[in-house]
């Protein structure tokens, strides 16, 4: 496995600090961001998942805790919006240029808006998808947020 993709590429270009950590993804996990928080024996609250949605059409990304659920609700009024909806896992690879189970939102073929999850903010250090299947990159998740432009919003349910 690569420990250089476009997303720890974007973030050593940004000068932020971080570490790669890669562990064995299993793609029959039920849910990959606690598969991934398991195998890296991290509390699911810091090992943080990167979904892509849309909001009232246009897509968005956001960021939040493995063993949370995204509220639609507080994802569309994140970004202003009426409605949201996960994006179809074909138009977020095509969008990201990532596959799905290793998108980051570090280094993606088109920027798009971005949120995290406010809570995810206070915690020290979090981990973030690196790129690929099985790679994450632990970091500052104010580093995280500063360099994707992202906003701090509630968005979980």
């Amino acid at each position: 496995m690569s420990k250089t993709t476009r997303a720890t590429q974007t973030l050593a270009k940004a000068g932020v600090a971080f570490t790669v950590h890669s562990y064995d993804y299993d793609p029959g996990a039920e849910r990959v961001g606690l598969q991934a928080a398991e195998a890296l024996g991290e509390d699911p609250s810091r090992v943080l998942k990167t979904l892509m949605a849309a909001v009232d059409g246009k897509p968005v990304c956001c960021i939040v805790p493995s063993d949370r659920e995204v509220s639609m609700k507080k994802l569309a009024a994140a970004f202003g919006g009426k409605s949201a909806s996960m994006m179809k896992p074909a138009d977020a690879e095509r969008l990201t240029g990532y596959h799905v189970g290793g998108i980051s939102p570090f280094g993606q073929k088109k920027l798009v808006p971005t949120a995290i999850e406010e809570a995810a903010l206070g915690e020290a250090l979090v981990f973030i998808n690196g790129g690929q299947r099985g790679l994450q990159v632990r970091l500052d998740p104010k580093d995280a947020q500063a360099v994707l432009k992202a906003i701090g919003a509630s968005l979980i349910a």
